[in-house]
């Protein structure tokens, strides 16, 4: 940006602020829309107080104790407590406002109340930009404008801003220059815990918990869990025999809280030649993924509220919004294609231990037409395309790795040390027992899969072929590389052929909870889904539709495992803490079936082999086929594992056409001789 540019923005900003400054003293626009711009309006003069103390140095005078009283009032609004009168509730929006300016007015605020974030970055356009719409929407309101105009004045506003806000969040996952957390993780003093509100997130007392403990472990312990993290990201390339050398960036997505390890991570990364970026999670509409944080975070400050908005994109998304988003990532594509080229890909750091959420389903909030969802879909699917070809899968890799927080409960202490170390279980014993899974999975036609205990599971998965069995194997065998814990053997079903019902009696996928989830399959694809969570199936199938489903109509069936981690399901058995643990774990504790790609999408031609040598030949199905010809039909962009616990399993038995089987668990229990140790 030039100097006439930023004295440019400076102007407007100012500008803003005396036109936002006097809507409070003016009574030119009448209830119930007066007292709407009243508080939007004193929402920005606080951030304007916010940019001030932060220009000044003031913030960082503070006290611990004042810096906490701070942060709480700037998400004061949407705290549970006052929620149910904020304009940022759809519901209270729509019954002050009417149904038809509450949706639009309730999402205005969600994406100015994005601008706390903004200070903190020094994003100062969005700040401006996001000023202005307001008082054009004021003025509009002022002269009595119609529907149109107000409707239209948001659409080009976030039309017209999509090219810094969005472009900024792709260049943000490969450009390290983009170092604003970065910093804070390897500049700040982190004893001093007044740097957790450096971030401009709403920090909590899990934040303040998690840091003050994680301060308190030994520099071998913090060793430990960063090493464990890193060398699982470089064991991802060497077992699918990926040239990490090539490689110069690695993402870090990590939670608020747990910088110690991070820091020490960057560190080791270093060793790698891997320098981190790190990105903060989707904030504005325009790169929000839902209910979905990618990035780093900290705990949400009301479940309900990012519940409420996650489909606001209904207001808005059009083909030609659609198309303008597509234009910029090509643009940025293009542009940066080096910086995308360097990418390794991303390495996680997870927590569990809160509180599971149980969404409140309302009618004021914004839902997506049919039309939009399937725009989404291919929205989703072009720009996964664009990504691929600029940094093709098959060159990079991840790791996922998962710790609980105090909310777990009063057993956190203990809870984490077992943690620990299942994270770094011995690899050579689950090696040796898996290996006696897949022999027997490799000698069968197809697998069956009943419930017991209420469970109503009755599955076949049907079996890709083998041409040569001494060489080739259908079931990978997992131990701790890229998902961490290890144990699990898994597979990409042949569709045809299976058939049956899915049911869990009770399960949480990304971060939300379903109640007697039912699916039914038809030659591996679904045919129709249920769930009790709300009063009406409409609401129920909807729930399903965005959050499993994401939008298709169908997905295939992606994965069939077996997880053998049952050492991970004893603790969670023992501390009673099963519905607080990550997928990233409860897969590893039975039985899982992921609906939608495989585990192999766009690396199909990657050669994989187990650690007897056998090359994975089941990598792919009758969908990811047609990635040579047909490539928009061939992948569905989401992967969603749905795991059966193990004391809802009758029986998994591994069986011929002809008629024979051998059973590998049942009542919950390995039963299969050589896998008895995963019962102790």
């Amino acid at each position: 940006m030039t100097i006439e540019e930023k004295e440019l923005l400076e102007e407007r900003y100012q500008l803003s602020m005396e036109r936002i400054t006097m809507i409070r003293l003016e009574d030119t626009i009448k209830e119930p829309f007066r007292d709407y711009f009243y508080q939007m309006a004193g929402f920005l003069l606080q951030i304007k107080e916010l940019m001030e103390k932060k220009q000044s140095g003031e913030l960082k005078q503070f006290s611990f104790e004042e810096y906490q009283a701070y942060n709480t009032q700037l998400y004061y609004d949407i705290l549970p407590e006052q929620y149910s009168k904020s304009y940022a509730n759809p519901t209270y929006a729509v019954q002050k406002l009417g149904k038809e300016y509450g949706q639009l007015l309730s999402f205005v605020y969600t994406e100015l109340r994005a601008l706390i974030a903004d200070v903190y970055e020094g994003n100062f356009v969005e700040v401006v930009s996001g000023c202005e719409l307001l008082i054009e929407l004021y003025n509009l309101f002022e002269t009595e404008g119609n529907q149109k105009e107000i409707f239209d004045a948001v659409y080009w506003y976030l039309s017209d801003y999509s090219d810094v806000i969005y472009a900024k969040r792709i260049l943000a996952g490969c450009d390290p220059s983009f170092d604003f957390a970065k910093k804070i993780i390897l500049e700040e003093d982190l004893s001093d815990l007044r740097y957790l509100f450096s971030y401009g997130e709403y920090i909590t007392k899990i934040e303040i918990q998690m840091a003050t403990f994680l301060n308190q472990l030994s520099e071998e312990t913090i060793e430990k869990m960063a090493r464990t993290f890193v060398e699982g990201y470089q064991k991802g390339f060497e077992h699918a025999k990926k040239d990490l050398s090539k490689k110069k960036v690695v993402q870090i997505c990590f939670p608020i809280g747990f910088e110690r390890v991070i820091r020490k991570a960057i560190i080791i990364f270093a060793t790698l030649g891997l320098e981190p970026v790190m990105f903060r999670y989707g904030l504005h509409s325009v790169e929000k993924q839902k209910t979905q944080r990618v990035g780093y975070t900290a705990t949400c400050a009301n479940k309900q509220y990012e519940y409420d908005h996650c489909q606001d994109e209904g207001l808005y998304f059009d083909k030609a919004f659609y198309e303008r988003k597509m234009s910029i990532l090509q643009v940025i594509y293009e542009k940066y294609a080096s910086y995308f080229r360097n990418v390794a890909g991303p390495a996680v750091l997870e927590i569990f231990g809160e509180e599971p959420f149980h969404p409140v389903s309302k009618p004021e909030c914004v839902v997506l037409s049919k039309k939009q969802q399937k725009w989404m879909v291919d929205f989703k699917n072009e720009k996964n395309q664009l990504a691929e070809r600029y940094n093709p899968s098959k060159e990079t890799s991840f790791t996922i790795i998962a710790f609980p927080t105090p909310e777990i409960g009063e057993h956190f202490e203990e809870i984490f040390q077992e943690t620990i170390r299942i994270n770094t279980l011995d690899c050579s014993v689950y090696q040796n027992v898996q290996q006696y899974l897949i022999d027997v999975l490799d000698a069968c036609d197809f697998v069956q899969i009943t419930g017991t205990n209420g469970n109503r599971t009755n599955l076949i998965v049907n079996l890709t072929e083998l041409n040569d069995k001494n060489r080739e194997t259908r079931f990978e065998n997992c131990l701790a590389d890229v998902n961490i814990p290890l144990g699990e053997v898994f597979t990409s079903p042949k569709l045809a052929g299976t058939n049956g019902i899915l049911h869990v009696k009770e399960v949480f996928l990304r971060g939300l909870k379903f109640v007697d989830l039912e699916i039914q399959f038809q030659d591996g694809c679904i045919s129709a889904y249920s769930c009790k969570n709300f009063e009406t199936e409409k609401e129920n199938v909807n729930y399903i539709k965005q959050h499993v489903m994401q939008g298709h109509e169908t997905l295939p069936l992606g994965e069939f495992a077996i997880g053998t981690n049952t050492v991970a399901y004893a603790m969670a058995k023992k501390y009673g803490i099963l519905q607080k643990l990550p997928i990233l774990i409860v897969e590893k504790m039975g039985p899982h079936f992921a609906v939608g790609d495989t585990c192999y999408s766009w690396e199909e031609e990657v050669l994989i082999w187990n650690p007897d040598g056998k090359e994975v030949i089941a990598k792919e199905n009758a969908f990811s086929q047609l990635r040579k010809t047909e490539v928009e039909k061939a992948y569905f962009n989401c992967h969603t594992d749905i795991t059966i616990p193990y004391e809802e399993i009758g029986e998994i038995a591994c069986c011929q056409k002809e008629g024979g089987k051998v059973v590998l668990l049942s009542d919950g229990k390995f039963v299969l001789p050589g896998t008895e140790l995963l019962n102790i």
